[in-house]
């Protein structure tokens, strides 16, 4: 530090003299010479800053990042570093960057990153690692856990105190030879350390001084040279209080900003901290600050904290941040570095000024937020980096602790953001912990910093009262708790005088803590009126359960050394006399029974002030059984005597809390409210019951240990008020007093019960924690088989958030694997369950009451007796050895002996079936109790007479327990006891036999003899009993059994009776039974098109409505019975995501779909069927309800006609109308006749001459259908405008009213839905929208069947199937509601795809358009070509087969082609296969195209592939057109369809429709027609651009979309997250990307900088992302949170399980559990099932109906 003294008078002295000044626009060379040739460089560098520093940030307003920065660097960073390394920096740092090896990561993590621990190797769950050195080290083979960080903290890795085993990574593993301690970064070279001896100093005093500057002006030595300007800012900061909406609305309120405008800047204030938001003159700034201030007190509690500063400290300000950013940087390059920053930061120029380090952590309170972010990371890769400069941190940190805990309590900026944060980093560490708590006595300093804090909320007793407490104060003292969690983590091996004498001071003064809270917030009991307001009870159990770990880290410290465990005992046990002398009462009262008497306190729970919170007793407790534990309770007697020992003072207080719980439970405190059951609640729950509610219990064990038993039993009674009960006092017979007082004894015994059985306490009994922790999972599964997080929840967590549960659980647990939608569960092990234990202390009532219904029931089913004994408990150790007297001390023996004679008074009010049950239990326990005792050591050493003292009848009571016993076996009311009545006596006689079996030698066998043959007779008893129990079970089975066969044969013989009529009901049962099942009478084939076709296969539909439950028939002149249904777009079938979609306009034309399928409209169903008049009677009711309930807000959107499906809850937005089938039977020999005249070419000739007598009548030339027909065309055509009628009409089909009507409102649903405009009923685009809903729906179905691996037909749900035949016959019926013309106008346009002469302007190419949707719209618009003015005609069964077929093949044909156009031409060249005929026909085919292409279209692949590639290509095709056509004509399908083919049955598809199985034969048979056509087809310009490769399109088949591929590790996920950087934002502020599952983009989800206006509203990216790439429709996975997001438009939507589980088959949401994940595929693919299903949109709805919180939550912003 010699060379730091060139700057020793700092900033201070810069302003003396006028220096020259820096040369003008100087190079960085020479302005560093310039620098080096001053003798005073801090002033020189002063006034370099001065003179460039506010041109650099000129405007604070529209500041230009990017050329601020380079400026910077260029005019001071480059001239900095020539100054520092003396030559050229970038080489120098390049240098620097491959010599240093640094051990320590440092990573500093941002909020959101993810953070791994290893649950084997980390000494405590703070040690952390980042993702690239976990993913580089030995842990990632270890059991681990990821976690999200909160910001704050850095990576461990190279820190060899923090791990057991691994602690490098292999990026950190030095490559040098050396040890693992050894730096081996590179040495810097003596002149380099002098130059930064120099430089550092001024430059990080400058950093200091700016950053902790508050005045309006710059400091004089940065005025240098430079006149004072009148350029002020007006700066607003950050804060907690105001809601982000809140700054927007005042900044336009004031201010007059936009929308987005204030938006800009209010995410600007929240992500630096601070941003000027007006500038101009002072007077001018100064305004806007008290008008900003003024406006925000009105919509807040507080003003805004607004300031007004000069331009110039704005800019000095924020380029002492980028200096501090420039070191930051350095730091990484050198240890010397950091050294010498170090060593500056902590120099202290002057005694009564802290060192600048200290500044620094003194004024973090008051920095923003920017500020705050570099100084902590600068702190990070400083001082955290160097073991002994952060020693040197650490204790500057402790010497101001108190002072910044006070001022991080009244910041109100978020923990993560505060230099408090920083306790973490230093505590943690072993020997730093150490160092700290001997040196500065640190346990003693946090103590009194949350005893400094906390008085302003004690009471007139010096006791915690948190009434009225603050919520966020108060969350901010829990911080220091958690300092004193971190600082005792890790417990010393070696104590020294110096740590033990510290440690106990520190012990010491959080006595004074633990002695405020002893018996605060107490509670009277309230009788008359109910308590009017609940008092304010989660503070007080808050802070319990944030010092349980505490309280035992504490325990656990003092036990690590034995003077230290003795002289904490006692400091412990003088606190707690102390308090309760406080508290004590002269006024005492002599209790007596059976001759025993008692002094005690005269005090009544139900009467006194009560709390529950009694932490010194619990700590002395907690020391008590460290005692025991340790061997050092053997010298109790040397540090208390037994007078000194007052246990019946420390017994009180505990025994009080659990009789208040008894009250409680016995509704005595019902007066009291729901804040005192929900403190009982927590008092007895896992979060507390450890230093609560079980210390409570131990308590009272040691208070039956060195107390007389007797008089133990009489303090119990006394405080659970029950000594009347037991001293034959005539009961009252009001009945409320008697079941409280039956209440009152249950919860007594009970507690006696685990007075003197339970025993699985380290301490208490010689038992391990894994013995605990086992015992603890057995009584869990009992209960029922659990999953892993479900035992983890419910079992107590140590200081490092473990619950011990993977060490133990294999060893008395079964793990069964989950299903596909549930979790996998723990089964408990056949062995384990003698462990079973009734009177569990840790089972609540109702976990009480399903285990033994549970183990009863197993134990029927094994046929077992039901009694339920307890296991035989672990031997108390030494300490406790006395608690087993109370089981055989009078009064126990009084006290079981009275229930037992009551229940012998069938009639007595002060018994329950429950009090017998206890009263057995613990007779039960003393008699195992006595039955160890004799097994294991000679009778006359055992002192335990429990047996004689329950056989004999005692002065007060008339009989014995055990002659009571006998005769409440036979009593019937207690019959589900009569079993565990019968189990205690068989113990009796065991105890009478061991007795005697002791005695042998003195007894001769024949007077054994008796007491043998009884023992026998008892066994031979149950024996008897047993047996008939299961002869009783048989003949209730075979009674069963004989019962059924009766009925069944009652049922046969009805249906024999009444054959005739149980006929005619099944005809008219279902939906889908055949109107005739005998046989046809003709022969046909399952032919769907052409004059072969079969006949159609007709329903008799009988329907149910579900809303009226009446039955009707489906006929076309009833009523319309409707389908729910709901349409939404799709891109489930696109070839082209990412496409941007035209989703609403007016000039969307749906006639034709593109080939990729960017976007169709789907039409699903959920299959409930209602009548058209109850829907409607149904919609208007929800509509009604809804505007009465306008403020509540709706799962589904009414105005777009939305509705839930009144049985099954499905999301709907129309109805479909049902409509049955047409029968249609063709007359064989007529249509071989037809199909003999009518051949395609004539049939094409016929439809010109149609087409061109409708454009006749038309006289005008705009209402033409096909203006592109010329009559020059059809002059030498043999056919007329009537040819087509001349081969059959028939009437056109009749509707009714109601489904005319329903027709109409369906189609305007879809054409209002699909192309997202008003309803419109005359445009144009109707038809065409339901014909395309159609196609598309068929094409969905097909998909998902082929992607299931289902057959074609038979394999649709009930749902699917009712759908799309509805959907197929409403838009067949479609046509009648519209004008013909319009439908004609249609069919041409289409038609003009295939048919040259019938192109227009706007007819696309073959290879733009889908096939498919083509086919649909042309065969159903085709029979509006019959229509005539003067009669309503439609075509004939045979033309309308004639008309399909010919449609059909020359639709074919087009689709062939575009398939061999599209198809790729490179073959690959290993296969090798042999040229079929279809493959000769494929090779000569593809050369005529090749010469109509002229050339474009090369041939190069050999027939046989092209051949499958046309087969494979035109498959899906042929797959959907035999739906559309079966569900249209009702042919059935060939059997083959039925069934799963690899093949996928192409020849049976083409024996369907009609096709040779060689596609090329259908060419052949018209080739004379079709040549022209092809030739058009493929000479169109658009076909020839795509063959020159101008032009993308879809080749054949096409891709089936699945959800992108996922990685098995989760890690891997995590790892791309943490790689993601926001597009629109440079920035490192924690994001949260969300992947589209759709298209795998990672977007920046729930973030203002990626929110952008679509339509005038704004959207957040996943919302916006939705639209384009699945139109409204999309899946994400936020990565971090481990959710899947559904989003089912701009404000709906609902958060799903993620498909990666954890080892035990779980989900993880938040990562709360941090276990590692792998994909689940089975779940992946239910999630791609629901997309592909359509039923994205009915999961929210059903996620919305039963979770109402998603309501609100701003799904248009995600």
């Amino acid at each position: 530090m010699a060379d730091g003294g060139d700057s020793a008078g700092g900033m201070a002295a810069a302003g003396g003299g006028a220096p020259a000044p820096a040369p003008a626009a100087a190079k960085p060379t020479e302005l560093a010479r310039w620098w080096e040739d001053k003798q005073d460089f801090n002033t020189a560098f002063l006034q370099h800053l001065a003179k460039v520093v506010p041109d650099i940030y000129p405007d604070e307003m529209d500041s230009l990042t990017e050329k601020e920065e380079k400026m910077a660097q260029m005019s001071i960073l480059d001239p900095l570093e020539w100054h520092l390394f003396r030559e050229d920096p970038d080489i120098c740092l390049e240098k620097l960057r491959q010599s240093s090896t640094p051990q320590l990561c440092g990573k500093v993590f941002k909020g959101g990153e993810t953070t791994y621990s290893c649950r084997e190797c980390a000494i405590d769950s703070t040690c952390v690692l980042c993702m690239d050195c976990f993913q580089n080290s030995v842990h990632k083979n270890h059991r681990y856990k990821m976690h999200t960080s909160t910001g704050g903290g850095f990576c461990d890795c190279g820190d060899a105190e923090a791990w057991k085993t691994g602690p490098l990574c292999a990026i950190h593993e030095p490559q040098a030879i050396g040890s693992a301690g050894e730096n081996l970064e590179c040495q810097l070279n003596e002149e380099l350390i002098a130059q930064a001896r120099k430089t550092f100093p001024s430059v990080v005093k400058y950093i200091v001084k700016m950053t902790v500057w508050e005045e309006e002006e710059l400091p004089p030595e940065l005025m240098m040279n430079r006149e004072k300007t009148d350029n002020y800012y007006c700066v607003l900061f950050n804060d907690e209080h105001h809601s982000y909406y809140h700054v927007i609305y005042s900044l336009q309120r004031t201010l007059g900003y936009e929308l987005g405008e204030a938006q800009l800047y209010t995410t600007a204030i929240d992500k630096e901290g601070r941003k000027a938001v007006k500038k101009g003159p002072y007077v001018v700034c100064q305004e806007v600050k008290e008008v900003i201030k003024k406006h925000s007190s009105n919509v807040s509690q507080g003003p805004l904290n607004v300031k007004v500063l000069h331009a110039d400290v704005v800019a000095h300000q924020k380029f002492a941040l980028r200096l501090g950013s420039w070191l930051n940087k350095l730091m990484t390059y050198s240890s010397d570095f950091r050294q010498i920053f170090c060593q500056v930061c902590l120099e202290e120029a002057d005694s009564n000024k802290p060192c600048l380090i200290s500044t620094l952590m003194l004024w973090d309170a008051k920095l923003y937020k920017g500020a705050r972010k570099i100084l902590h990371e600068l702190i990070f890769s400083s001082f955290f980096m160097e073991m002994e400069y952060k020693k040197l941190f650490a204790m500057e940190f402790v010497k101001h602790y108190k002072t910044l805990q006070r001022e991080y309590i009244s910041d109100d900026h978020d923990r993560q953001i505060s230099v408090t944060a920083f306790s973490v980093q230093i505590f943690t560490v072993p020997t730093l912990a150490r160092h700290l708590i001997e040196e500065q006595n640190v346990i003693t300093v946090i103590t009194e910093t949350l005893l400094d804090e906390l008085p302003r909320n004690l009471d007139k007793n010096g006791k915690f009262n948190f009434q009225g407490y603050n919520q966020n104060k108060l969350s901010r003292v829990s911080a220091i708790i958690f300092d004193l969690k971190y600082i005792l983590i890790s417990k010393p091996t070696v104590w020294t005088d110096k740590l033990r004498e510290q440690f106990l001071e520190g012990f010491r003064s959080f006595l004074k803590i633990l002695a405020c809270m002893q018996g605060m917030e107490e509670i009277k009991r309230q009788i008359g009126q109910h308590i009017e307001v609940d008092p304010d009870w989660e503070a007080a159990v808050a802070i319990q359960m944030q010092l349980k770990n505490i309280l035992l880290m504490f325990q656990e410290w003092c036990a690590c050394d034995e003077e230290l465990l003795v002289t904490a005992y006692k400091e412990c046990y003088a606190a707690v006399m102390k308090c309760s002398a406080s508290n004590y009462s002269w006024d005492k009262i002599m209790i007596n029974m059976c001759g025993h008497t008692l002094e005690s306190k005269r005090f009544k729970v139900s009467a006194g002030p009560v709390s529950i919170h009694l932490p010194l007793s619990r700590m002395l407790a907690g020391l008590h059984i460290q005692l025991s534990r340790t061997g050092v309770i053997s010298r109790f007697q040397d540090f208390f005597t037994s007078e000194e020992f007052q246990v019946q003072t420390l017994v009180d207080y505990p025994l009080r809390c659990l009789a208040l719980a008894a009250q409680v439970s016995a509704e005595m405190w019902r007066r009291n409210g729901l804040s005192l059951i929900s403190q009982m609640f927590y008092y007895q729950d896992v979060k507390c019951r450890e230093e609560m509610y079980d210390k409570d219990i131990i308590l009272l064990q040691i208070g039956a240990a060195y107390m007389d038993p007797n008089s133990f039993l009489l303090l119990v009674l006394q405080r659970y008020e029950l000594l009347d009960a037991f001293k034959k006092l005539v009961p009252t017979r009001k009945q409320d007093s008697n079941k409280q007082c039956t209440t009152l004894i249950e919860e007594m015994l009970q507690v006696l019960i685990y007075i003197v059985g339970e025993r699985y306490v380290p301490g208490i009994s010689n038992v391990t924690k894994d013995d605990v922790t086992i015992r603890e999972i057995i009584h869990l599964l009992c209960i029922e088989p659990m999953a892993h997080s479900a035992i983890a929840k419910s079992l107590p967590k140590d200081e490092n958030n473990e619950t011990g549960l993977e060490r133990v659980i294999h060893k008395v647990a079964v793990f069964k694997k989950p299903s596909v939608s549930g979790h996998g569960v723990y089964e408990l092990k056949e062995e384990c369950l003698k462990e079973y234990n009734v009177f569990f202390y840790h089972y609540t009532k109702t976990q009480h009451s399903k285990a033994e219904h549970m183990e009863k029931k197993r134990r029927v089913q094994e046929n077992k007796d039901e009694a339920l004994p307890p296991p035989p408990p672990p031997e108390f150790s030494a300490a406790f050895k006395n608690v087993v007297k109370v089981l055989n001390s009078d009064i126990m023996m009084h006290i079981l002996s009275t229930i037992l004679q009551r229940a012998l008074v069938l009639d007595s009010h002060f018994w329950t079936e429950a009090m017998i049950q206890m009263v057995l239990h613990l007779l039960a326990l003393g008699l195992l109790e006595e039955k160890q005792q004799l097994e294991k050591m000679p009778e006359e050493d055992v002192t335990f007479d429990f047996y004689h003292k329950a056989s004999r009848s005692s002065a007060l009571d008339e009989m014995s327990i055990l002659l009571i016993l006998e005769k409440l076996k036979g009593t019937q009311q207690l019959g589900s006891q009569k079993e565990m009545i019968n189990w205690v006596l068989q113990m009796f006689e065991t105890i009478k036999c061991l007795r005697e079996k002791s005695c042998v030698l003195t007894t001769t066998a024949a007077a054994t003899a008796p007491e043998s043959t009884k023992a026998n007779e008892m066994l031979r008893i149950q024996a008897r009993e047993k047996a008939e129990r299961k002869r009783k079970a048989e003949a209730a089975r075979l009674h069963r059994q004989k019962i059924m066969a009766q009925m069944s044969a009652l049922q046969k013989n009805f249906i024999e009776t009444h054959r005739l009529l149980y006929e005619s009901t099944q005809e008219t049962q279902g939906r889908d039974v055949m109107e005739d099942e005998s046989p046809p009478t003709i022969d046909y084939t399952r032919i769907a098109l052409g004059p072969k076709r079969g006949p159609t296969v007709t329903e008799k539909e009988v329907l149910t409505c579900i809303l009226c439950q009446e039955e009707q028939e489906v006929r076309l002149d009833s009523p319309a019975m409707v389908l729910s249904a709901c349409v939404q777009k799709s891109t489930v079938l696109t070839q082209h995501r990412g496409k941007v979609l035209e989703l609403s306009g007016e000039k969307i034309d749906p006639l034709f779909m593109e080939a990729d399928l960017s976007c169709g409209t789907h039409t699903g169903s959920c299959g409930h069927v209602m009548h058209a008049t109850c829907w409607q009677k149904y919609f208007e009711a929800i509509q009604l309800n809804s505007r009465q309930r306008h403020h509540v807000e709706q799962v589904f959107d009414l105005e777009n006609g939305e509705y839930l499906c009144p049985l099954c809850k499905s999301l709907c937005n129309t109805v479909i109308p049902i409509i049955p089938l047409e029968t249609q039977k063709i007359n064989s020999e007529d249509a071989l006749v037809v199909a003999q005249l009518l051949s395609l070419p004539k049939w094409i000739e016929i439809v010109m001459a149609r087409i061109s007598g409708y454009n006749k009548k038309s006289t005008e030339e705009a209402k033409r259908i096909a203006p592109s027909l010329l009559d020059k065309e059809m002059e030498d055509s043999s056919s007329d405008f009537h040819s087509i009628l001349s081969f059959g009409v028939q009437p056109l089909v009749k509707y009714s009213e109601s489904i005319k009507d329903m027709v109409v409102l369906f189609a305007s649903a879809i054409y209002r839905i699909g192309l997202k405009v008003a309803p419109n009923e005359t445009d144009p685009r109707v038809p065409a929208m339901t014909w395309s809903t159609c196609s598309f729906t068929i094409q969905c179905l097909e998909n998902l069947l082929e992607d299931e691996g289902k057959a074609l037909f038979g394999c649709l749900k009930n749902r699917q199937h009712s759908g799309i035949k509805s959907l197929v016959q409403f838009t067949a019926a479609q046509r009648i509601t519209l004008p013909q013309s319009l439908i004609q106008q249609h069919l041409v346009r289409l038609l003009g795809v295939l048919l040259p002469c019938l192109k227009m302007e706007n007819t696309p190419s073959i290879i733009d358009i889908d096939m498919f949707h083509v086919l649909v719209a042309a065969v159903l618009s085709f029979p509006s070509l019959y229509w005539e003015e003067t009669v309503d005609l439609q075509p004939s069964s045979i033309s309308s087969a004639c008309n399909n077929l010919y449609l059909f093949h020359l639709i074919t044909m087009a689709h062939i082609t575009q398939v061999i156009l599209t198809t790729t031409t490179e073959c690959p060249s290993a296969q090798v296969q042999n040229n079929s005929e279809e493959a000769e026909a494929a090779e000569s085919f593809c050369k005529e195209i090749c010469r109509y292409t002229s050339g474009y279209y090369s041939q190069r692949c050999p027939g046989w592939y092209l051949w499958d590639c046309i087969k494979k290509g035109i498959t899906p095709y042929l797959r959907c057109a035999a739906l559309f056509f079966h569900y249209l004509l009702g042919v059935p399908p060939p059997e083959e369809l039925s069934l799963v083919s690899d093949d996928g049955h192409f020849k049976a598809l083409c024996d369907y429709l009609s096709l040779p199985t060689n596609l090329f034969l259908l060419f052949q048979e018209y080739w004379a027609t079709v040549e022209p056509l092809l030739h058009r087809w493929c000479a169109d310009p658009a076909v020839i651009k795509f063959l020159k490769g101008e032009s993308c399109i879809v080749s054949y088949p096409r891709k089936r979309n699945k959800l992108i591929t996922l990685p098995d590790d989760y890690s891997c996920l995590l790892n791309q997250a943490s790689q993601f950087r926001c597009p629109r934002s440079s920035d490192d502020e924690p994001k949260h990307p969300a992947l589209c599952l759709f298209c795998g983009a990672m977007l920046c989800s729930q973030n203002p900088c990626c929110q952008e206006f679509v339509n005038g509203e704004e959207l957040g990216a996943c919302t916006s992302h939705a639209i384009h790439c699945g139109a409204g429709v999309c899946i994400f996975l936020k990565i971090r949170e481990c959710k899947i997001v559904l989003i089912g438009g701009k404000t709906r939507g609902s958060f799903y399980p993620a498909p990666y589980l954890d080892e035990y088959g779980e989900t993880d949401p938040n990562l709360f559990r941090g276990n590692p994940l792998h994909l689940c595929h089975e779940r992946y693919r239910k999630l791609e099932l629901l997309w592909q299903q359509h039923c994205i949109i009915e999961e929210i709805a059903r996620s919305q109906e039963t979770n109402q919180i998603f309501f609100g939550f701003s799904w248009h912003l995600l």
